[in-house]
């Protein structure tokens, strides 16, 4: 079957004892035992629930995996990951990471012995370090928060083997209608379900999936010792909203490329991302390793802080917010939002400067939004006059 057949009946067959073609929501946080120990498969819902099962199915089927454990959030299932190493442990990362990623390893796991180790995969000369670490976890995203940088998690995971080091990318950007990182190498690809899966800016949820029946073990493992599972009911809509995954990030795509291009070469515009976009210094790679771009645009106004504040601030159609993926169109300044809790030296080496900006294109009329974006230049004074 297509991608678009599975996302809405694989996991998603109506169910067995009423016929309902809408499963239900299993709202229960225990389960009765036919005798100690006996159980019809579960037990608790911290270790296991119908809707969990049902969404774990699906996405493993999207992202052409044999396992996926579902969590309470994108950083939940980080945090499973992370709860698996030992004090000593080298993560060999990405330099341009999520900002609540770079918290954890930093202000948590890093009290415990874990050490991070940043380079910039990008460049293939870091590669390097992979064979001169060997980490004991490789940390990919691609395209990464909020530059878009694309990294080839084929030639990643490909030296990683080598040494033996798993690969985790963090898909949430792209979704696995446009990647599928385990189809490239990967060992691990991680998402916030909450973002393009869910799509309607409702819940929250996480996912990781794999082809590695141990990494499987150790997620179910963290879900229940840790207590990172979700909640029936943000499941069963993750469930709903994956059925218009494909139809959504078609639309968010073709809207943001086309906001980007116009955005492109304009004044006060220092410089535009999008994946697709000719310009984009990945462009090729984006294109042989992703099926579409996605929803997100960054870009840096040539503007002080205050001037761009203003500019975040005065849009009536993106909604000045942290997230993306919904079907609303959503704007957020990095440098005082998503990535405050990066230092300001780290946050600017890695480029995200105070003019910096990132848009999470909905499925709008693009007409609209594009006017909704001019307004906002004009009243923050970045439209000559003349």
């Amino acid at each position: 079957m297509k991608f678009e057949t599975r996302a809405i009946h694989v996991g998603q067959e109506p169910d067995a004892e009423t016929g309902a073609v809408i499963p239900p929501i299993f709202a229960t946080s225990t389960f009765a035992q036919t005798g100690p120990g006996e159980t019809l498969g579960y037990d608790y819902t911290r270790s296991g629930n119908p809707n969990f099962t049902r969404l774990g199915r699906t996405l493993a089927s999207l992202e052409g995996g044999s396992f996926a454990t579902v969590f309470g959030s994108g950083m939940a299932a980080v945090t499973a990951v992370l709860s698996t190493f030992s004090s000593g442990d080298v993560v060999l990362a990405e330099e341009n990471v999520y900002g609540c990623t770079f918290r954890i390893f930093a202000q948590v796991f890093g009290k415990f012995g874990l050490k991070v180790r940043y380079v910039d995969f990008s460049d293939i000369d870091c590669y390097r370090a992979i064979e001169d670490i060997r980490p004991a976890l490789i940390w990919l995203e691609s395209p990464t928060n909020p530059m878009l940088k694309i990294l080839d998690i084929a030639a990643i995971s490909e030296v990683a083997q080598k040494v033996s080091s798993p690969v985790i990318v963090d898909n949430t950007f792209a979704s696995p209608f446009f990647q599928r990182p385990l189809e490239l190498g990967a060992t691990l690809s991680l998402s916030s379900t909450t973002k393009y899966m869910n799509g309607h800016s409702d819940c929250l949820g996480g996912v990781v999936v794999t082809n590695d029946e141990s990494w499987n073990d150790k997620m179910i493992f963290a879900q229940k010792a840790v207590g990172l599972n979700p909640s029936p009911f943000d499941t069963w809509l993750v469930t709903r909203g994956i059925k218009t995954l494909a139809v959504r990030m078609r639309q968010h795509h073709a809207n943001a490329l086309e906001i980007a291009e116009r955005l492109e070469g304009r004044e006060r515009v220092k410089w535009v991302r999008h994946p697709f976009l000719p310009s984009h210094p990945q462009f090729e790679l984006a294109k042989r390793q992703m099926s579409g771009g996605s929803g997100i645009v960054t870009f840096e106004l040539d503007a002080p802080l205050e001037a761009t504040k203003t500019f975040v601030s005065n849009l009536t159609l993106f909604a000045l917010a942290e997230s993306l993926g919904g079907v609303e169109s959503l704007i957020d300044h990095p440098a005082s939002m998503t990535h405050a809790s990066i230092p300001r030296a780290e946050r600017e080496k890695v480029g995200i400067f105070d003019g910096l900006v990132r848009l999470s294109v909905g499925i709008e009329d693009v007409g609209d939004l594009m006017a909704d974006l001019d307004q906002a230049f004009s009243r923050a004074g970045l439209i000559s006059s003349t």
